[in-house]
């Protein structure tokens, strides 16, 4: 089932050369996952295609996507290797989301956006050992402490993405003169910033998730960004990148779960396995979990896109979408191995590196458990 949920031609053409420039990333995938190393050459390949400007206004060098643009691109490329496309997907959200709100100062803005026109990788640090997901509304123990016209931060976050190239961190933290969190704009060159690589994981190894460690690092007055900590708050449209990121996983299994039918022939039928019932009637759940995950998704991110006016309510939907696709993904992949049988456990063969890469989706914000009681207290309390 090939991605078709098109706006435009102008957006087909852009996924189709897209797909052209990252050919060769699932040649990679699995030396990837085996050697626990971090995807340096397609993070390259995707600046090289202007994928990091994707979301970046024109006036600064971006070509100025859309939400639903950048959707659309972050399932393509988790079709040939996941833990890139959410590596990247939060590069290309952050500047989304900050393009949209333009919340800081407008000069450090300026400054900022001319910086990822000229090829800067940022992310937001905000999740740390103690507070767990930042979600759930722990307080940072990251501190930022006021000198002259100064601030020293010193703290230690963890789930770092993109961290080896990361070249600007938005951290959180806490603010003790002015009993807030807040976002400060930190650059990886300064003293005191180093990378601790701490990630080891047996799904999503790529992305690269090590602990950031900051020790006195000294910035500038104006890079306190933001004192509503807003820079990765829940509940925003570019978070679906998320289960953007995990259905194209699922749908790789799909697509190699339907050649292995169409091809494998034991010797105890006439023909390949295609013709079997059970087969047939798996390959069916299959594609009815990916048409209704793909519907909710492109569906709601139409939504936050075109009306603006509901995002409010809107809010709720987002969460649903990341757990409904989530669990989803799980399940295509579940059934994807069901059809290749017992080869699909062989380390050589994909889809056992699918299935470990889709759980990782769980524990992306937003949380399940927050997300169904969200649900729940809507319909039993909203009037």
């Amino acid at each position: 089932m090939p991605l078709s949920f098109f706006q435009t031609e102008e957006q087909k053409t852009y996924i189709e050369q897209l797909g052209s420039a990252i050919s060769d990333f699932a040649s990679r995938a699995g030396t990837l996952d085996e050697t626990r190393g971090f995807p340096f050459e397609n993070i390259q390949k995707l600046k090289d295609f202007g994928y990091t400007k994707l979301t970046l206004g024109k006036e600064y060098g971006g070509l100025g996507g859309s939400l639903y643009d950048f959707i659309l691109a972050q399932e393509r490329i988790a079709m040939e290797c996941g833990p890139t496309a959410l590596s990247i997907g939060w590069h290309v959200g952050t500047v989304l989301s900050l393009m949209e709100k333009k919340s800081w100062n407008e000069v450090v803005m300026d400054e900022f956006l001319k910086e990822i026109g000229n090829g800067a990788l940022v992310n937001t640090a905000a999740t740390e050992p103690k507070t767990g997901s930042p979600t759930r509304g722990g307080r940072p123990e990251t501190t930022a402490v006021k000198d002259g016209n100064s601030w020293i931060i010193t703290g230690r976050k963890t789930f770092t993405t993109l961290s080896p190239v990361l070249d600007i961190f938005l951290v959180t933290a806490w603010v003790p003169s002015e009993e807030c969190v807040g976002t400060f704009l930190i650059h990886r060159n300064l003293s005191g910033v180093r990378i601790e690589e701490t990630w080891d994981m047996i799904s999503m190894q790529g992305t690269g998730s090590h602990d950031l460690i900051l020790e006195h690092v000294k910035i500038p007055e104006r890079y306190f960004v933001d004192h509503k900590q807003t820079a990765n708050k829940p509940g925003t449209g570019w978070m679906l990148h998320i289960p953007a990121c995990y259905i194209g996983i699922a749908a790789a299994a799909r697509n190699y779960a339907v050649q292995f039918a169409k091809t494998y022939a034991p010797n105890s039928i006439s023909g390949p396995i295609r013709d079997l019932p059970n087969v047939q009637r798996t390959i069916g759940e299959i594609e009815l979990e990916l048409t209704e995950a793909r519907h909710f998704l492109y569906s709601v991110t139409n939504k936050w896109q075109t009306q603006p006016e509901n995002r409010e309510t809107l809010t709720t939907d987002l969460a649903a979408v990341k757990v409904a696709v989530t669990n989803k993904a799980i399940r295509i992949v579940d059934l994807a191995m069901r059809v290749v049988g017992a080869r699909s456990l062989q380390r050589m063969n994909p889809l056992q590196r699918y299935y470990r890469d889709v759980r990782a989706g769980l524990h992306n914000p937003p949380m399940e458990d927050m997300a169904i009681i969200t649900l729940a207290k809507q319909a039993l309390f909203d009037k």
